[in-house]
């Protein structure tokens, strides 16, 4: 059985709240939150970027497992915000964790699902024997234009995941994916901020990938939502995973858990995997778990996955996202802005 032998994750300690962005722009705060269901995002202090966001998430999960870097032989981060066009964020958190030079490293690119993407391509490396753990990221320092509405969302913040065979903390049955040509998000090679096509974002674009993959994983392995304990979904925003896990037949219950998007913004690659982060931090052994990314453009991947006894050995080994949500430093909109490079310094 292949599965998460660890995992960590990395939320800065910056945040704006709605009220704030909404003073500058002139926005109705209270009508922005009922619709968007967040209150504040996270903010990357001035020397933050992707790369050190996935370094803080990738020590995270070694730590948990006091697994030797030298035993991890590939390394994949996936994001949208990369800090170089051209050179890997993967080679920078290598050396940073001090793994060995006899590995593979990439970057991959997907919008919000290139973390997931990672996890799929370390299972099967592991599953044909070709490396012992691989080492899957998802992170992001997401970009909005001034007055965008995706400003109110776009934070960041990132999570790891190490995949094997031996020592795991959930077993994951299968995965599955569902993928098509969709334009409903996207930045071109030079631009600052992305550009989103507003009738595509919800019906043809999340909610009809996250419920085909979601459906194609539960046909696979045979279940039924009943049957997850828990489940998480890409969060853009809150209402949108809350929307479509009443569609599927999830109670709120299910997904109350590892819905953080309220309280950090959308981590873009980081959203899915944060929120399962926050399930795996209080999930009990034999607790199913199913997780489902989206990532614009479009693509989901969907997992079902079974806790297993070693949660109990690692759970309080490394910061849970519940502490690291906790003491947040909050920003006025300048301060905000010169954060995110948004003015010259």
């Amino acid at each position: 059985m292949i599965g998460i032998t660890s995992y960590g994750a990395y939320i800065p300690r910056y945040r704006i709240k709605v009220e704030e962005i909404a003073r500058v722009w002139g926005d109705d705060p209270e009508h922005i939150k009922k619709g968007l269901l967040i209150y504040e995002k996270s903010v990357p202090d001035l020397d933050e970027d992707t790369a050190t966001i996935a370094v803080e998430a990738a020590r995270s999960a070694i730590y948990r497992r006091s697994i030797d870097p030298k035993e991890i032989g590939a390394i994949y981060v996936g994001s949208e915000s990369h800090p170089y066009a051209v050179k890997p964020t993967a080679t920078i958190v290598a050396e940073a964790i001090r793994a060995t030079p006899d590995l593979t490293a990439a970057d991959f690119e997907f919008a919000c699902k290139a973390g997931t993407a990672a996890i799929q391509t370390c299972m099967g490396e592991v599953a044909m024997g070709a490396i012992k753990y691989g080492m899957a990221i998802g992170a992001d320092i997401s970009q909005s234009a001034p007055g965008d509405a995706l400003e109110y969302t776009a934070a960041a913040g990132g999570a790891a995941y190490i995949i094997g065979k031996k020592n795991l903390i959930t077993e994951i049955e299968d995965t599955f994916s569902f993928t098509t040509d969709t334009p409903d998000f996207w930045r071109r090679e030079g631009e600052s901020y992305p550009m989103h096509g507003g009738r595509f974002t919800g019906e043809p674009a999340y909610f009809k990938h996250i419920i085909s993959a979601t459906k194609g994983i539960m046909k696979k392995v045979g279940t039924k939502p009943s049957d997850y304990d828990y489940v998480v979904f890409h969060q853009p925003n809150g209402k949108f995973p809350l929307r479509v896990a009443k569609t599927l037949g999830f109670s709120e219950e299910q997904i109350g858990l590892g819905l953080v998007v309220p309280m950090m913004g959308n981590t873009y690659s980081g959203s899915s995997l944060i929120g399962l982060a926050a399930i795996l931090d209080q999930a009990k052994p034999g607790s199913m778990i199913l997780m489902t990314s989206f990532g614009s453009g479009a693509g989901s991947d969907a997992f079902s996955m079974t806790v297993t006894d070693g949660i109990e050995e690692v759970r309080d080994k490394a910061p849970t996202i519940a502490e690291l949500l906790k003491n947040p430093r909050y920003l006025d909109y300048a301060l905000y802005a010169k954060h995110k490079g948004k003015i010259a310094v």
